[in-house]
């Protein structure tokens, strides 16, 4: 109930000054918006809510949520389901987009995607359907691992992969929430950073400059 109340706290204040924070990328703390309904943890959330890593994310089949964070802004696309990490998402069913500047990664089963080169911006776009991903590279060229093998995705070209291995663990009803998987914000330890944070939220939201909280043109 706490942690709950620490995430409503913060993306009451960040509405509240119509500002976008962007924490560091490796804080393992990001802010999420939302267009429509969304949970984090099984519970349906507001407009704008922290994140932290290990949270999961669900939108519903007419919703999308923004995750954004120094370096890194993920677009969540409608009936998808998430893990957000410090440096990756994992994503169980549906669809994202990444932009990111920081190398940030996705992850589908045992399929890591993940830009080339980290010199450069890069934006690219996962979808995993039972099982079967569809990768393509918008802008800069990817790299695909999945344990046994690596390979180039070019910019501007699409791929499809089969992971038959992780199907059945992935595969998840449509509209389906998940359940509160204790995250970050249970333990004591994160309790305390949690009120660090807040304590210098004021100043971040003081020397950052307002952007659009929808826009995912910019990490």
């Amino acid at each position: 109930m706490l942690a709950l109340s620490f995430r409503g706290f913060v993306g009451c204040l960040l509405v509240s000054t119509m500002t976008t924070v962007a924490f560091p990328a490796d804080s393992g703390v990001a802010m999420l918006y939302t267009n429509g309904a969304a949970w984090i943890n099984g519970s349906r959330v507001p407009k704008a809510m922290a994140l932290f890593s290990g949270d999961v994310v669900q939108t519903k089949v007419d919703s999308l949520a923004n995750i954004k964070a120094g370096g890194i802004n993920v677009l969540v696309f409608s009936d998808s389901l998430v893990q957000f990490d410090t440096t990756t998402v994992m994503l169980q069913h549906g669809r994202v987009n990444v932009l990111t500047s920081k190398g940030f990664a996705v992850h589908v089963g045992t399929l890591r995607v993940i830009p080339a080169s980290t010199a450069a911006l890069t934006e690219f776009e996962v979808t995993d359907t039972d099982g079967t991903a569809k990768i393509v590279a918008r802008k800069g060229d990817l790299t695909l691992s999945d344990g046994d093998k690596t390979e180039t995705v070019a910019q501007g070209q699409e791929t499809t992969r089969d992971d038959d291995s992780s199907k059945k663990d992935r595969k998840r009803g449509a509209g389906a929430v998940p359940g509160a998987t204790g995250g970050i914000l249970d333990s004591p330890y994160a309790i305390g950073v949690g009120v660090g944070l807040v304590s210098g939220l004021t100043i971040l939201v003081l020397v950052l400059a307002p952007e659009d909280p929808a826009s995912p043109s910019i990490p």
